[in-house]
């Protein structure tokens, strides 16, 4: 660094950070070293490519290793969220004391188009993720706590049985009402749905026992299922989705995480349509779908009174169960972190009780409460809903009476 006069003259040595990008697949990922200095230049040192596995690894450290010359000087290695293909190596690096960041594909793409590149493949992808790196400060990420993992592991077979179930159901009753029916078909479908339908079964018992492993967690899920109309099944997908929202520091984070931050689209007259941005976790939404509608069918407050008042505001049945499901989630947030249970209530339009459980419900009895049709007092005042019960919650179909 050199002063001339009043004017402060830095070096183009005079470097600011290292950062590796990874660009990473099923067999191999590439690998490519930028510098940043004081300028805000962005220089690429060396690239390379290794194989994803734990011979890979080594290799990449040495490589690492041997290009960060300037120890003193801080380095960060970014990634994209490909499938489950960047998990072993992010967790190696991790384990070594690096500092990993792991970016959503559609972030890196929106960069990458944003810097003018039109050509994409691997080393142009390492490339513009070790130049992201650099010139951004991004979030270091965390390894998913290992109770978690499993439990996303099993919610998410439960999730891929319950549509599988849903599409050969529907595949059957099409078969059963076309103009010609063949028994071979017909057999084999049957025959697929009670398979799925043990397996269902299955996964739903080793989630439950799964729970029960921790006590802690199990006692927690116990104070939050005393929210009439949701389950433990629901818990758990939550739960599994956000590692028990240990790296969520505040609400916004979390119903951004989810995707039920609202997104404006305004500018001078014009006035666009503003909804949720869904640009998050998708099973999360999902599993919140359900149980929207049975806090509201149970006059849970304060559910009730939020969906009748937005209900009210723009007339619309299912932008207010959104709100609801938004609600659901912050309410489960608050829950958690301050290892509290829900206590309802307990003054309702017909003077009754409201009804908590004090042990954790199987997902059988979990599935027949909220499936039960409840009394005609118990109605909301703006809302009426019957659930078609089914042997799953999540293939059951909605009719909405005005």
């Amino acid at each position: 660094m050199k002063v001339i006069g009043e004017i402060t003259v830095y070096k183009p040595s005079c470097m600011l950070k290292y950062c590796i990008g990874l660009d990473v697949s099923s067999n191999d990922f590439h690998a490519c070293l930028s510098v940043i200095d004081r300028l805000q230049k962005v220089t690429v040192k060396g690239s390379s490519k290794f194989t994803n596995n734990a011979k890979g690894f080594s290799e990449f450290e040495a490589w690492l290793i041997k290009q960060h010359k300037q120890k003193e000087i801080p380095l960060v290695v970014v990634m994209e969220a490909t499938g489950v293909y960047y998990e072993n190596l992010a967790l190696f690096l991790h384990l070594k004391g690096y500092n990993v960041s792991v970016v959503l594909p559609n972030k890196a793409k929106k960069y990458l188009q944003a810097t003018g590149l039109k050509s994409k493949n691997d080393s142009i992808d390492a490339q513009g993720l070790s130049r992201m790196g650099s010139e951004q400060a991004l979030e270091l990420w965390q390894p998913k706590d290992e109770y978690f993992y499993q439990l996303r592991s099993l919610t998410r077979q439960h999730q891929s049985l319950q549509e599988l179930k849903t599409n050969i159901s529907n595949q059957l009753h099409a078969d059963q009402h076309g103009m010609y029916q063949n028994k071979v078909v017909t057999s084999q479908l049957k025959l697929l749905i009670k398979t799925i339908n043990h397996q269902i079964e299955d996964i739903e018992n080793a989630i439950e026992d799964h729970l029960n492993k921790d006590k802690h967690v199990a006692e927690l899920v116990v104070g939050i299922t005393k929210i009439k109309g949701l389950g433990a099944l629901t818990v758990a997908v939550i739960l599994a989705e956000t590692n028990g929202f240990a790296l969520f520091k505040n609400i916004p984070q979390l119903v951004g995480f989810a995707g039920y931050d609202v997104v404006e689209n305004q500018s001078g007259k014009h006035v666009g349509k503003t909804c949720i941005s869904k640009k998050g976790n998708g099973h999360i939404r999902r599993c919140l779908h359900m149980p929207a509608f049975n806090v509201v069918r149970y006059e849970q407050t304060p559910f009730i009174q939020l969906f009748n008042r937005t209900f009210q505001k723009h007339g619309k049945k299912m932008k207010s169960y959104v709100a609801v499901q938004k609600k659901l989630l912050v309410l489960i947030f608050t829950l958690w972190k301050k290892e509290e249970a829900y206590e309802p209530i307990r003054i309702n339009h017909s003077g009754d009780q409201e009804q908590t459980s004090s042990s954790l419900l199987s997902f059988q009895e979990a599935g027949e409460t909220d499936t039960k049709q409840n009394s005609a007092t118990q109605k909301a005042t703006l809302h009426k809903v019957n659930i078609l019960s089914n042997e799953s919650q999540h293939a059951s179909s909605l009719l909405l009476q005005k």
